[in-house]
């Protein structure tokens, strides 16, 4: 529904469009290359081609990205590592659809190998094949999960935890709202502080700045966040 939502918006001649998440950016993208777009959590938005750089947007889109660069995967499959250090069997999880996921991928490979972990890669492009990802990670005798950040499987974390619980897999997530859906860890940037500083760049824009001339903004503050009840 995102690009007949998009297209509303500017039959509307809306001042500014909030695109929180990816799908949501692109949608917006595609809609209008007028009217400003802010984003408070892009994913690689030069990568993806949103934006010719972070320093010199250079079109109708400026905001935040919610990562600092794909080494934070790696930096989570340390953390997982240290926490249970007999972990030597790691599913990973991602949606190969995802935009940037691909580098998030080769950077949780790469940690792997520096940490002596076996790596088990699934892919998963909807929350029907939840189901048959985590009885693989049974069959490949799994003993630990990562989740590589998506918008789709932000939207289903309740589930993931549901299910990480039930296979006793103890998971490192992207984002702290997996923990507080019952998740065992996660280690990202705080998302409502990137809302908060999203807020700034509208405020900006009605007040006659150009996103053109407004460069994007990483995370300033990350989190590392355990369920101990988990």
């Amino acid at each position: 529904r995102l690009p007949d939502l998009a297209a509303e918006l500017v039959r509307l001649k809306v001042d500014v469009i909030l695109a929180v998440v990816q799908p949501a950016l692109l949608a917006a993208k595609n809609a209008t290359r007028t009217i400003p777009i802010v984003t408070a959590a892009a994913i690689d938005p030069v990568e993806t081609g949103l934006v010719a750089s972070l320093a010199q947007p250079g079109g109708n889109i400026t905001g935040l990205t919610s990562t600092v660069g794909p080494e934070i995967a790696g930096k989570r499959l340390e953390l997982l590592k240290q926490a249970v250090p007999k972990v030597s069997r790691v599913a990973l999880l991602w949606n190969p659809t995802s935009p940037g996921g691909a580098a998030f991928l080769r950077e949780t490979e790469a940690a792997a190998r520096s940490l002596r972990v076996t790596l088990q890669i699934l892919e998963v492009r909807g929350p029907e094949e939840f189901d048959n990802a985590f009885a693989a990670m049974t069959r490949g005798r799994a003993d630990a999960l990562v989740v590589i950040s998506d918008p789709m499987m932000f939207l289903h974390r309740t589930r993931l935890a549901d299910l990480a619980a039930k296979h006793r897999l103890p998971a490192m997530y992207p984002w702290r709202e997996a923990v507080d859906a019952g998740g065992l860890m996660a280690y990202g940037a705080h998302l409502p502080d990137l809302f908060r500083r999203a807020s700034v760049f509208v405020d900006k824009i009605l007040k006659g700045a150009k996103p053109a001339d407004l460069p994007m903004q990483q995370p300033t503050k990350f989190e590392l966040v355990i369920n101990f009840k988990t």
